[in-house]
């Protein structure tokens, strides 16, 4: 699922999709509407730097860690929840260094989706921007989906009522102004990180005997039927797509460089810090759930119902209060990644809307007085109407189903920075230049990292339907799996076929004549890969300011000298 992105996270319009165009700015056209477009105001700079940091830190931790992992285990028991996390984690990581390479180089607002479309393909970069507007969009429904299951560890029903409620709940809030939303995340976002600390310290508790049998539970749950691989390489592979939409929103962490105070230093240290956030959030609680949690736990994930393992695990502790309270606390999780991805799904549309030239309908570029793209935000806000149709199909059944398009959405995203380094450090080196000159360069990443990701993710992708086509051929659930592959494939060839060269534009006029005719033809198909010799590798460099400087060489003496420097190491590793 998604996490806090930077420019949607500040209230800035997302300039993802500026640079789908040759002709336009990549640091500040989706920021400045058409000559021509209705009236409006801007989007207000209204995030204080407390809520931004507050959702950064918090971004990584969402519905799918609270409550997808439930699903992953009961299809895939402890082994495969584990391992299958911990390979996808390893391909974020390497994923993000080398976009992080490239923030930190270029850092444009845009990010993987800027990179994609200058140094791949602008075809396939209006593509993908579209697709993760999608990506946000289907978040939001499958946020208040899970919403619904939630509410049923108490009995609620008739669940998809509350869903209506959290919908305009979180519509209002995001109509009045980005502080509204700012404020709202940054509570719900402190709640996320303080529980998580205690689930840690909690689990640990639990598998040695501080549970309501007062037994040792150790390994146990691993040799009980079924496990520790349930379903075999079906189930193993199957949660692939869950554990990329947990991990989903990690690569936005690119998107903040456009933003980010002294990028060149400090783009790499957050970076780096993902790999720890990944060991602690994601594989410390997944093994914690896998030791605690048998994958056969009534409702952990059918049909109708799902439960949180965070709430199981509480439950264990011997204290239905304590467990009532963390569901209370997943309930305001996932209000909070609906609130995310509601927003950042607006910002995204903003953006499309108001470059030149434009890529959505003139009319979603229209704000409001206090800056909000309300038409925008309106539409984003109404694919989550597909959480209603749980109460046709079941909860658990569509929450399922929505996981598979997010997470296949997400893989699509690392696919592309993956494409995106390729290509662009083909274009570094032919023009003559080295790659130890870039400002941040993971070597050990230089001669693999690149085709690791294009080829891993591109094998999570086709493996991961294994389930849906044998034994049996499922067409809900192919579909579900690779829906986003044809919403990318029909953006893709849409934008070929209507910004195909003008056959009277005088830049083509001598290429498109043939030998022996009087007039010039208009090509049904052309390539638009970028030319690694020519691609311009001096704009949006970045160069440290004099202040920033100053900035970090005073954190250097504080680090290296003084009484207080092992005081400052710990300060500058917790925020």
């Amino acid at each position: 699922m998604p996490v806090a992105h930077g420019p949607q996270a500040r209230g800035e319009p997302s300039e993802m999709s500026p640079l789908l165009s040759d002709s336009s700015s990549s640091s500040g056209a989706a920021s400045d509407a058409p000559r021509d477009a209705p009236p409006t105001g801007r989007l207000h700079r209204g995030l204080s730097a407390r809520q931004v940091q507050m959702i950064a830190i918090s971004g990584t931790i969402g519905t799918g860690l609270f409550l997808g992992t439930g699903k992953s285990l009961a299809e895939g028991g402890p082994a495969s929840i584990l391992i299958a996390y911990a390979i996808v984690g390893f391909i974020i990581y390497v994923t993000l260094l080398l976009l992080g390479e490239m923030a930190t180089q270029y850092p444009v607002a845009g990010s993987f989706t800027a990179y994609a479309t200058r140094f791949f393909s602008p075809s396939y970069g209006f593509a993908l921007s579209w697709n993760y507007w999608f990506n946000d969009a289907v978040s939001m429904a499958g946020d208040l989906t899970a919403a619904q299951l939630v509410l049923q560890f108490w009995g609620v029903e008739r669940a998809w009522i509350a869903s209506l409620v959290f919908w305009v709940f979180l519509v209002t809030t995001n109509s009045i102004n980005v502080k509204a939303y700012g404020e709202l995340e940054y509570w719900l976002s402190l709640l996320k990180v303080l529980t998580i600390i205690v689930f840690i310290i909690l689990g640990i508790l639990v598998n040695v005997g501080v549970n309501t049998d007062h037994h040792y539970i150790g390994g146990h749950n691993w040799h009980i039927p079924g496990a520790p691989f349930v379903g075999g390489f079906g189930g193993f592979a199957k949660v692939f797509v869950t554990a990329s939409f947990a991990y989903g929103g990690t690569e936005s962490l690119g998107i903040t460089a456009g933003e980010t105070k002294n990028p060149s230093k400090n783009m790499p240290r957050v970076v780096k810090f993902v790999f720890w956030r990944i060991m602690l959030f994601y594989i410390l609680s997944i093994l914690l759930i896998g030791l605690n949690v048998p994958w056969n736990y009534p409702n952990l994930s059918n049909r109708e119902a799902a439960t949180s393992p965070f709430t199981i695990v509480f439950k264990q502790a011997g204290s239905h209060a304590a467990a009532s309270f963390i569901n209370a606390v997943i309930l305001t999780s996932v209000l909070s990644a609906g609130n995310h991805a509601l927003f950042a799904g607006t910002r995204v549309l903003y953006g499309l809307a108001t470059v030149e030239p434009r890529q959505a309908p003139r009319f979603l570029g229209w704000t409001t007085r206090q800056g909000v793209p309300l038409p925008a935000l309106l539409l984003t806000s109404s694919i989550s109407a597909l959480c209603f149709g749980s109460s046709f199909v079941g909860s658990g059944e569509l929450w399922g189903w929505i996981q598979n398009i997010i997470g296949v959405s997400n893989q699509l995203a690392w696919l592309s920075i993956g494409l995106a380094s390729w290509r662009f450090r083909k274009a570094w080196q032919k023009q003559g230049r080295k790659l130890e000159e870039l400002k941040f360069h993971p070597a050990w990443t230089r001669h693999w990292g690149h085709y690791f990701v294009i080829v891993a993710v591109a094998f999570l992708i086709i493996v991961q339907g294994w389930s849906s086509v044998i034994p049996h051929f499922s067409t809900v659930d192919f579909f579900s799996m690779y829906l986003e592959i044809f919403v990318m494939i029909g953006m893709f060839i849409l934008y070929m076929i209507i910004r195909r060269p003008d056959p009277l534009d005088p830049a083509r006029l001598g290429a498109d004549v043939a030998e022996g005719e009087t007039r010039p033809r208009r090509r049904i198909w052309y390539s638009d890969l970028v030319d690694t010799k020519t691609v311009d590798l001096q704009r949006d460099q970045y160069d440290e300011e004099e202040e920033e400087r100053t900035a970090d060489e005073k954190r250097d003496r504080r680090l290296e000298s003084g009484r207080l420097r092992y005081f400052w190491k710990v300060w500058y590793w917790v925020v």
